[in-house]
Parts: C-alpha cells; structure tokens; sequence
C-alpha cells in the first residue's frame, strides 16, 4: 500500500515539474515578444511623432497572436511545430523597416530559444526552421545608424550563428545553409576591418568556432559513392542534413584566402602583394580543421584532392616568398597534414621541402626567414618516425631527391661555426642535429632488438629495375633488403651521371657495369635514367634521343612515356617536355623528337580539340618557331598574332583550331619563352606547368610509405651524413664555451658512437681523432708544463678526455685506427704523471679508493662497460663533468693534482686493456700495432733517455695486458703483432735500445703467466719467436736484463716445465739460462736451475735435450765458473746418456718423442726431425759436448769431462750396440777428443813458460788414451763384426804411435812413453782372449798388428807376438 502512494507521489511531482517548466517556457516566450513590442512601438529620438503603425501590420498581428498562444499551449512545447514561436522574430530580423533596436532584441530572442533548446532535431517541423533561420539571420539588413549599435547587432548576429551550429537541429542544416553561415561570418570579418578591433576579434574567433564545430563532424560522415568521381556533381539527399559538399566548398574557399591580394600603391606604382593578415587567419582556420578532421580528410576523395592540389600549391607558392608569421604557419600546416594525410602527399612533401624549406633556410634570406625555416626542418625532425620514413620514402629511391641526406647536410651546414660565438641559428641546426642523432642513436641501439644489423655494405647482387616500386611486404627483412639496394642503386646511378657528363658512352657502360641496365638492354631503363637522375647534361640527352638508332627511338618513347600530360594546354606540356632535355639542332632528330611528344599529348588530351597526333606536331612546330621569333635577338620583325594564326589554319585534319585557343598560345610564348638552353645548374622555379606534372605524377606512384624503425636502416641513414656531421659537433665542441652546448656536443658524440658501431668503425674513428685533439694533450708544440696548465685549467679538455675514454671503454669493439690517438693521448697523461704507477693493477684494486684528502672517487658502474646504455652513461658523465662539481671539489679542497687524477680515475682506462678479451680481431690487431708502433718511437717525441725507457716500458705493460687478457686466442691474433714487430725494425729511426730489452722482459712475463694459466696451448712457439727476434734485434739486452731474464727463465722451468712442448720454447729459455751465467749475481741462480732440470731427469726429452746439453757446456765453458757446480753438472750429463737408452727402447715413444714431435711437422721436415731427435744423433751431441769440454783450460774440469765421457759411453751400451753405432761414436767423439787433446798439448809446448799447462794438458791426453781403451774394450765385440774394424783398428794404434812420440821440445821427454805400451799390452791381450786377434786368421790383422807393434813399442813385439808373424809359418 505504501509503494502505491509512494508511485503517485512521484509522478504527481513529475507532472508538476513538467508544467512549471512549460510554464517557465511560456513566460520566457511573452516577454521576449514584449520587449520586442516595446522597442518596436518605441518613437526614435530623431521622429518624435512616430508611430508604429508604419510599419509593416503583419508583423505586429503575428508577435500578439504568438502572445495569445503562449498560455493556452494545446501541446508540449517540444512537440509543437517550432515555426509557431520563431516565425514572427525571423520575420522582424528580415524586415527592412524596423529598427536595429528592435533587430538585436528580436536576435537575442532567437539566441535565447537556440541555447534553451525549446527543440531538437525529432521536432516536427525543425528542420524547416532551422534553414529558414539561417535564411533570415544571413540575410538580416540594418538599418544605416550609427557604428556603434550596427557593431553590436553584428555581434548579435555571431552568436546567433554559432548558437545555430551548436544547436543539436544543426545537423538538419543544408549543406548551402552552411556555407552561407560560414560566408556570413567571414564577410563580418571583412566589414570588421575598418570596424572596433572588438568586432574584429569576436568575429574571428566565430570563424574559428564554426570550423570547428563543421569539421569535428566530418570523421562521422559517410563516404558516399559519388565522391570517387572526378565530377564536381553529387548526389545529395536534401534529408540527410549537411555533409561533405559544404566541407568541400568551405575548404575551396580557406584555400582561396591564401590567394587574397592587396592592391598597393607607392610612387604612383601599383603592384599587388598577398595580404598577409588574411593568410595568417586562413592557415589558422585551415589548421584547425586539418586537425579536428584527422585522417577522415583522406576517406573523401574530393577534399583530399583538395589538399593534395590546391592547398599544398597554395602553401609552397607562399612559403617561398613569404613573411616569417606566414611561414611558420605553413610549416605547421604542412606538419599537421603529414601527420595526417602523409600516405597521399608523397610528391607534394618533397616538393615542399625542396622549394620550400631547403631554399628559404639557404644564405641570401633574411636571418628571421632562415630561422623559421630552419625551425620547421627540426619540427620535422622531432616527429616519432619522420626521418625513417623521409630516407625511404624519398632517399631510397632513384626518382626522387635525397631529401634526408640535404636535411642532415643543410644542418651541417648551419651549425658549423664560422669563428666567434655561436649565433641562435648556429645553435639552432646544432639542436637539430642533435635531435636526429639521439633519434637514430635510440633506435639502433635498443637492447631488446633482435633484428640483424648487416651486411656491410650491401652490393647489387643481380640485375633489379631500379625505377620499380614495390609495396611494403610483410617480410620485413626482404623488404629492408629491397630498399637498401634501391640506395645503392640510387648512388650508382648518381656515379653513372657523372661520368655521362664527361663521357656518354663511359656512363652508359657503367649502367651495365653495376648492374642496372639488363641483358639484353631494357629502354626503359635508360628513359628513367635521363629522366630522373639530376645535373645530367641536357645537350647529351638531346642527342641520345634524337639518334636514328631503333634502341635509341624505344628509348625516345619510354622517355616520353614518364611524362604526364593530362589536363595541360600545349604549351605547358612542351615546356615540361623540353625542360629535360636540350633540343636537337638537326631537323631530323627534332621531327622524330616532337613526334614521339605529339603523339604522348594526343593521347592524353582531355578535349576533342585536335583531330590527330599530326595536328598536334604542326602546331609543335609551329610553336617553336613562334618562340624562336620572338625571342631570338637577330629577328628584326616579329611575327603577329595574324600571323600566328594565319599560319595554323587548316592544321586540324583541314580544319582551323579555335582562334582563342591560338591567340591564347601566342600570349602564352611571347611573353614567357620557351627554355631551350642546356643549363643544368639553373635554379628551378614550382612554376604552374611543374605543379601540374607533379599532381598527374602524383596519381600514379606508390603512396608514402609507412614504416618502423629498422637499424640496418639507420646505419645507412648515418652514413649518408656522417662526414659532415663529425666535423660539425668537433667544431661546435671547439668553439663553445657554453656548458650546456659542450653537454650537448658529448652527448651527440655518444650518440655518433652508438651509430658507428653497426658497421661504421671508420666514422667512429675519426670522431675519436677529433676530439682527442681537444684534450690539449696532443700539441707538438707545447711543453709538458704548458700542457699540464691547459689541462688543469679549463674544463673542456677534461670533458674531451673523460669522453673519449668513456667511447674507448664502451664502444671499443668499433674502434680500428682511433686506437693511435687514443696511445698517444694515454701516453702523454703517462708522461704528465697523471697516470697511477700501473693502471692495469689499479683497476683490479677496490673499486673504491681513497685520496688523500679524504675523498672518495666514485665507483665503478657494472653497466658501464656495456653497450646499450647511453643514458646511464651521460647523465653519470654530466654528474661528474660539470661547473658544479668544480666548484664542489674547491669547496672540498682538492688541489689541482686531486682533480686531474680524478678525472683520470673516471676514464677507467685499466678496463680498455684488461677487458679485452671481448675485442673483435680487427679491433685488437689494430689496438696492439698502435701501442707496439708507439713503443717503437712512431709519432712519439722523448725529451730524456728516461722517459723513453717509460714510455716503451708502459706500452709493454698494456701489451702484456691484452695478451693475457685474450690467451683464448692468443694463436690468432700474435702472429700479426709478431709481424708488427718485424716491421717496426724497419723503421728509419729505430733503435732497439730500450724497445728490445722492455720487450723481452715483458714477453718473457708474459710467458710465464700464460703457462701459470694453463692457456699456453698453441701459443708457446709464437712468443718465443717474438723473444727471439728481440734478442737478434740486439743481443747486448741479454747482458744488460739477465737479471728479470733470469727470474722469469728459471720459474718456468722449475715450476712449469711439463708445458713447455716446442723446441725452439726449450731452446728459448735454456739460451737465456746460460747467458745469465755469464753475470757473477746470476750465476747461482742459473746454475741451480739447470742442476734441478738435469737432476730429476722427469722433464728432460728428446725435444730439449739437446739444449739442455748446449746450457750444460755454456756453464761448465764459463771460465769463472765453481768446479764443484761443473763436475756436478758433468755427472749429469754422463747421467743422461741413461735416458737415450730408456727412449731407444721404447721405440721413441715418451713424451717428447719423435711421434709427438714429428706429429706437428709436415712432409719433408718429418725425416729430419727423425734424424735430430733419435736418440743415438742425441749422444752423439753428448759425446761431442764433453769432448769440447775436455779441453777446458782448468784440469780438474778437462779430466772429468774425459771420465764423464767413459762413464757416458759405458752406460749407453745398450744404444752403442751396433758395429756401426760404435765406430762411429768412436771417431765423432773418442778419436776427436784424443786429437784434440793431443794437438792441444803441443801448442802448449811450443809456448814460453807454459810448462805446467803442458804437463797438465799430457796428463789429460794419457787419461784420454787410457779411456780409449777402456771403452774400446768394453765395445770390442760389436766393433770387431764391423766390416770397417781394421781400418778401425789401424786408427787406434796410430793414435797410440802418436802418443809414444810426442815431442814436448824444450820441456822435456814425455811421460806417454811409459803409459802407451801397457794400454797396448792390455788390448792385444784382450783381444787375443776374445779371439778377434788370431794368427789363423784368414785375414791380414796380425800382421798389421805385428808390425804396427813393432813400429810403436818394439819392446812389446816379442812379448805381445812370440808366435811371429803369420806368414813365417
């Protein structure tokens, strides 16, 4: 019960607000007709007897019948026809008796019953109103009173206009109603100009409103069929309200406005100028409509054909000769429709830019008109893909302008300081550099792009039609792929230009040479060539196409059929025509010429004026002559229009061509001639005949490509602008004193590094070149004091070198030739003391370190030796570099070496070395030939011997560094640095002293911590080949680093002599070994060491035997060498000949062997290997060692090597078991030592006061005989089966004779006398023992024997030979 009442309650009250609310409607009705009354019955002041039955009766009857109504509604008034209430206020704003009190009253009500929205549009009845409205209101005539009440009906007028626009029944509105409120509006604007500047500013800003308000509907309306027609005819349905027609007619109409003309008078001159105020406020009407209606312009063909023609014609025919205000209004109306229509004015934005832009910023133009034009590239520039999108759509294809590569160079251009101060347009193009770097740099540079970054550079791999635009593709990658061929073929084509210029045949060949031109030839390759391709010569052109020649003719036509000729008159298509080319002087080749023309034009006439192709050439031709006539100096009488036409009658397939059309033509040429010259540097005017071959162009070519960023693409971009742009932010950075312009520089510059490092390392380079300079660090002429001071004092060498270290640790896989400048400035800090005593070593140090002063340096940021991170790296590089934190320091009282040695830290140079491990092998050979030619003294200048020493020592520190740092691959990249070092021996001026002896030091370091590392596979014969060729560069270095030569020699021996496994390693270090023996504080040292190699046998193979036996000789050689080490050391080497047993046996099969040795050899050295390493060749070189030593000048010495000798051959039985083997090892070593030793002792005898040399030196050649004998004996079975064995034997005991008679001279009778028969003795006994010595013999031996005893020592003859001789038997 309750929600019953509750209902009724509520509608009751419903109803009730319903009826006071028409009720209020009624109310606001009578009074608006009461005052209306009231002003009409109202006498003017001027008439006091007037009385308001003058005028006109119905108009009063029809306010006092609407009054009658207003109470007695029979309906809502929603409902009720709005014409009832309306009617009779329209009818007093059209009459031209009332007032213009009343006039304004009878607005106002209007205005009120708009805003109150007493209807709407589904109010019968409300569209007739709505018209009828506008009807009377734009109709409205005032009365002539004064300015002042005229101005506020006027105003009145605005706002009922735009109450009307607003109202929701506006979309009832006719498409002519609209256009008639939108023409109201601006003839106000119009009368408003000699009017208050209140009217003037109240009818602008309704002008404004009603674009608004008509073009924020336009994304809403239809596309109807018949707007894809070219006709300017539609098919309208009056019901559906206003649409698209009247935005076409209101548009029509601002384009028009830009064409508005001032008639100017000055001097009694009259001459015309644009009115400026008027194209300011259309391009600000057109702007807001442009940006209101959005993309939806480009879904109705007639308004965006609109755009495409008669505005963008507008806007560059202005642009170029027009008012800064203008200017930058066109600027922002060309980048509003970009962002909006861009896809339909692909010829129209580069005609802007190339007539527009490019030539109002060039010099000659006023500074202002510079400024805005410069203003408007960069506002360009700024948008999110413009720049991408501008060097593909226009720089990537050969029949447009580069108009990318002309922004970035006209950028260039401005910004490059020309002396003094930086002025606001220098810094402007500066800003706008910038702007493209960082966008580029951004992009390229992403860390979650995975897309590929090469190849490097692209080459044309088959033959593609160049002019041939292809659709963007799904497939991204061959898309970028085509678009970067069509850039290569592009700079082709630009090549082939020039050479057609100085040659056409070299030109045309080229063509063919890059494959541009197919095979067989196409002619439409070369029509699109002499078409396109710009500052071709005219006069070359003329004649290719004018040759009688079939290909030549095909060409003619495809030429002719590039041209566009719709919609042109004749002339204007001639003009264009001969523009390209320079015409023929024979007869012959302008017929077949104007032919292949004639026929082009015939077919493309929009009219049914010319019969045939013929007609059109007579007319040609006549043309031609006309303008020959005309403007050809040595014609005195010029032909008349009579003339003219006189001359065409019946051309027509015998009928004459209209009069008007002929004088039209003669008008036409003689005022503007035709061009027929070969000037191809001309200034090229956006003439009428231009605009409209660049609209039928537009018709045909593919729409502007939309398009994301790709980073193949924008490392090709760069590299368009690199040159300029580097020397651009190197001039700007030297000629600013500004921070902020110094920020910025640095800034570009990290942007330029992340470009370069996608394939454009010479870039990179020669940014680095250029702003090493700036560090002050590389003047030849400045002291070190001089240097230091500019260093210390001026912030900007300290931003250069922070930078340039910052790209070197960041970016350093990019850097090739850079490294030389970035060494030189390295070791110019080295020499200024600014670097800590090993950076290398610093930078493994915490990561924190403390000044003295109490400061802590900033840390290490682990993102900072990354790539992509730009930002991070600039804002902690402007954290540090900056006026601030100078002053922050003197504030904390850093002296001036705290700050340098700050800065320094910041470089964190230590890490470019000790993190090279990452480098490219282009990078790093490049980084190691810079620092090895810098040690070697190129490009360095030393003022002391010490600071040379330094230096060479500093630049072997980094080397060691990269070297370990890459013993990955140390086998890679050490064969080219070893070249590096043959090289630098070349070198006029080189002196191996200090290089050689830091070089050897630190490889042999180097050495030692690579096996340390266990990285030494494949790498140990390459670094002994660079210790070799350091010591052969200068062998006194041996001498003067034994010390560190020792220290690093011996380690690796005693610590890692398992990884040693090349010869010439071995050889390497046992050589240094025994030249430290030479030194008396070495020797022990040295000598221990080998005594440990030798001793635990563990490591000795065949592969270092040998120099270990070398080593060996070198030390006991010495001549102060300890005898106790000596005799140790021979005990050893008798030792060894244990070893060549043990590898005898195992078939050569330890770890040095041949099989492991030969393994690296290859064909031809594998037998020679064979013959080095066996193990009887070894003994051999044992053998001949110890006999070398046995002629020492000290006894002890010879003595034991001759007993070291027996002791070696007794335990090498098991190897010395061939005949062979033992004869020979007999004679290379035995017989020579006895020789030797014999010969020896003679040249003792023969000198004065040498006799105890010489009784020493017998007593050792007695000990020598006695070891003959004894291992004679002991190999006397193998040695009697020799084939050889008497020969061998005659040998012995020749030596034996020779012993027996030596003659000492002055010093007396030998003492051999008495030792040489019991040595006989003792081997004839032998041998007869073992049978080998027997008179039965069948051969000669004892007879021989016999003899030689009895020839020897006669005494023994009966006791050796009772029997006698053989033959007595």
């Amino acid at each position: 019960m309750d929600n019953k009442e509750e209902e009724d309650e509520n509608k009751k009250s419903s109803m009730n607000k319903s009826k006071r609310k028409e009720i209020g409607l009624s109310c606001m009705l009578n009074t608006e007709v009461g005052a209306l009354l009231a002003v009409i019955r109202r006498a003017p002041e001027s008439s006091p007897g007037f009385y308001h039955e003058n005028y006109d009766a119905s108009i009063l009857q029809s306010l006092k019948s609407l009054r009658s109504l207003l109470f007695n509604p029979q309906q809502e008034w929603r409902t009720i026809d709005p014409s009832v209430y309306v009617s009779p206020f329209l009818d007093v704003i059209q009459s031209d008796d009332i007032p213009a009190a009343a006039t304004a009253v009878a607005l106002q009500s209007i205005l009120k019953i708009l805003r109150l929205g007493i209807f709407d549009e589904k109010t019968p009845g409300a569209k007739d109103v709505i018209n009828s409205a506008v009807t009377a209101i734009t109709g409205c005539r005032l009365e002539k009173t004064n300015h002042i009440t005229e101005d506020a009906v006027m105003m009145r007028i605005l706002q009922v206009l735009t109450a009307i626009m607003r109202h929701r029944a506006s979309v009832l509105l006719t498409d002519q109603s609209v256009c008639t409120v939108v023409n109201t509006c601006f003839q106000v604007v119009q009368q408003s100009a000699s009017r208050g500047d209140l009217l003037q500013r109240s009818a602008r800003h309704t002008m404004h409103e009603l674009i608004q308000i008509i073009y924020s509907r336009l994304p809403d309306i239809e596309v109807k069929d018949w707007e894809n027609s070219e006709s300017d005819t539609e098919d309208n349905n009056m019901d559906s309200g206003y649409g698209i027609s009247s935005s076409v007619d209101i548009f029509h109409f601002l384009c028009s406005l830009l064409n508005v003309i001032d008639i100017m008078e000055t001097d009694g001159l009259t001459f015309q100028i644009a009115d400026e105020n008027t194209q300011v406020f259309a391009l600000y009407l057109i702007n807001s409509a442009i940006e209101l209606s959005g993309d939806s312009i480009g879904k109705h063909p007639k308004l965006l054909r609109m755009v495409q023609d008669d505005l963008f014609h507008h806007l560059i025919h202005y642009g170029a000769s027009s008012s800064p205000l203008v200017l930058s209004m066109i600027c922002s109306t060309v980048l509003n429709i970009y962002h909006f229509l861009r896809k339909s004015i692909r010829l129209q934005l580069e005609a802007f830019f190339s007539f527009v832009l490019f030539r109002v910023a060039s010099p000659g133009n006023p500074l202002q008109l510079q400024e805005v034009a410069m203003e408007g590239i960069i506002n360009f520039c700024r948008q999110p893909t413009f720049i991408i999108e501008v060097y593909v759509n226009y720089d990537c294809d050969p029949t447009f302008k580069n108009v990318f590569e002309e922004t970035g160079k006209l950028l260039c251009k401005y910004a490059f300081p020309t002396g003094g101060h930086l002025t606001s347009i220098q810094i402007q193009a500066f800003e706008g550099l910038a702007v493209i770097f960082h966008y580029i740099a951004d992009n390229i540079d992403k860390e979650d792009d995975s897309s590929p970054s090469g190849p490097y550079p692209v080459e044309i791999s088959e033959y593609r039609p160049f002019w041939e635009e292809k659709a963007k593709e799904d497939d991204k990658d061959t898309w970028v792929d085509y678009v970067r061929v069509r850039k290569v073929q592009k700079r082709k084509i630009l090549i082939a230009g020039s050479h057609f210029n100085r040659d056409d045949k070299k030109g045309l060949e080229y063509l063919k040479v890059s494959q541009l031109i197919s095979e067989p030839p196409d002619p439409k390759a070369y029509a699109v060539f002499f078409r396109y391709t710009p500052r071709l010569d005219k006069t070359m052109i003329g004649d290719y196409l004018g040759d009688p020649d079939e290909f030549h003719i095909q060409v003619l036509k495809e030429f002719t059929d590039t041209f566009e000729f719709t919609g042109m008159v004749l002339d204007i298509a001639l003009r264009t025509y001969l523009e390209t080319f320079r015409l023929p002087g024979e007869s012959q080749k302008i017929q077949r010429i104007l032919e292949a023309f004639s026929e082009k034009f015939y077919d493309q006439q929009s009219s049914d004026m010319f019969s045939s192709k013929d007609s059109v050439m007579i007319l040609c031709y006549s043309i031609i002559m006309l303008n020959t006539d005309q403007h050809n100096p040595q014609v005195k009488k010029k032909m008349t229009e009579e003339d003219f036409i006189r001359n065409n009658r019946s051309i027509n397939g015998g009928s004459d061509l209209p009069r008007e059309y002929l004088s039209e033509l003669f008008h036409s040429i003689s005022t503007n001639a035709i061009s027929l010259s070969d000037q191809t540097n001309t200034v090229v005017e956006m003439n009428p005949n231009r605009w409209i071959q660049l609209v039928n162009r537009a018709k045909i070519i593919q729409p502007f490509i939309l398009c994301d960023f790709d980073r193949r693409l924008g490392r090709d971009m760069f590299a368009a602008i690199a040159g300029p742009s580097v020397a651009t932010v190197a001039a700007v950075f030297e000629h600013s004193d500004e921070e902020e312009i110094l920020h910025e520089c640095i800034e570009a510059l990290f942007s330029i590094a992340r470009i370069a490092q996608y394939g454009l390392e010479d870039i990179l380079d020669e940014l680095l070149c250029s702003f090493c300079k700036f560090t002050t660090l590389l003047n030849p002429y400045a002291s070190a004091e001089e240097t230091l001071y500019a260093f210390s004092h001026d912030m900007k060498p300290k931003m250069a070198i922070l930078a340039v270290f910052t790209v070197a640790n960041t970016f350093k896989d990019s850097i090739r030739g850079g490294w030389r400048t970035i060494i030189e400035c390295l070791l110019k800090l080295k020499r200024l003391k600014l670097l800590p005593q090993s950076i290398i070593e610093q930078e493994n140090a915490l990561s924190t370190e403390k000044l003295e002063s109490g400061v802590f340096l900033p840390s290490q940021d682990p993102k900072f030796g990354k790539k992509r991170h730009s930002s991070g790296i600039m804002a902690r590089f402007l954290n540090f570099i900056s006026m601030e934190s100078v002053e922050e320091a003197l504030n904390l009282g850093l002296s001036e070496y705290e700050q340098n040695m700050t800065i320094i830290q910041q470089c964190r140079i230590g890490s470019i070395f000790s993190t090279s491990s990452s480098l490219p092998e282009d990078s790093l050979l490049n980084l190691g030939r810079c620092i090895i030619f810098a040690a070697a003294g190129k490009g360095q200048k030393f003022s002391t011997p010490v600071e040379e020493e330094e230096t060479v020592g500093f630049c072997w520190e980094l080397i060691s560094s990269i070297a370990i740092a890459n013993a990955h691959r140390f086998s890679t990249f050490w064969p080219y640095y070893h070249d590096y070092l043959l090289e630098v021996a070349q070198f006029p001026l080189f002196s191996p002293i200090p290089f050689s002896e830091k070089a050897i030091v630190s490889l042999m370091k180097m050495c030692l911590k690579l096996l340390a590392s266990d990285q030494m596979e494949g790498s140990e014969e390459l670094i002994f080949k660079s210790i070799n060729l350091m010591w052969r560069m200068e062998k006194e270095i041996l001498e003067t680093c034994c010390e560190p030569l020792l220290q690093s020699a011996s380690k690796i021996i005693t610590e890692y002599p398992e990884k040693l496994q090349t010869p010439l390693g071995w050889m390497s270090l046992l050589h240094l070994l025994s030249v430290t023996g030479r030194h008396p504080e070495t020797y022990d040292h040295g000598v221990e060491t080998l005594i440990k190699l030798m001793s635990d046998g563990t490591h000795i193979t065949r592969t270092n035997y040998s120099y270990c036996i070398d080593c060996a000789f070198a030390f006991v050689a010495l001549r102060n060498s300890r005898i106790e080490k000596n005799i140790k050391i021979m005990d050893l080497l008798a030792e060894s000949a244990c070893l060549l047993v043990e590898w005898y046996k195992a078939g050569y099969s330890d770890p040095g062997s041949f099989a492991s040795v030969a393994s690296n050899a290859s064909g031809s050295s594998v037998e020679e290997s064979a013959r080095i390493y066996n193990p009887i060749s070894l003994f051999q070189k044992l053998g001949e060692s110890l006999k070398k030593t046995s002629l020492a000048r000290r006894e002890e010495v010879r003595n034991h090597a001759v007993m070291s000798l027996q002791r070696s051959f007794t335990l090498a039985e098991d190897l010395l078991f061939t005949p062979t083997n033992c004869i020979n090892s007999f004679y290379n070593v035995i017989f020579a030592m006895v020789d030797d030793l014999h010969e020896k002792m003679l040249q003792y005898s023969r000198r004065e006061n040498a006799e105890r040399e010489t009784r020493s030196m017998e007593g050792t050649v007695m000990l020598s005989m006695e070891v003959l004998t004894d291992v004679y004996l002991h190999f006397l079975k193998p040695i009697s089966e020799s084939p050889n064995f008497r020969t061998f034997w005659l040998g012995i005991l020749r030596r034996m004779d020779t012993c027996m008679k030596a003659d000492l001279g002055e010093y007396g009778e030998s003492k051999m006398p008495d030792v040489i028969p019991d040595l006989l003795r003792k081997i004839v006994t032998s041998m007869k023992e073992k049978e080998i010595l027997t008179r039965t013999g069948e051969d000669d031996l004892w007879d021989t024997t016999f003899y030689q005893i009895q020839w020897i020592a006669p005494a023994l003859t009966d006791e050796l030979f009772p029997e006698g001789q053989k033959n007595n038997d």
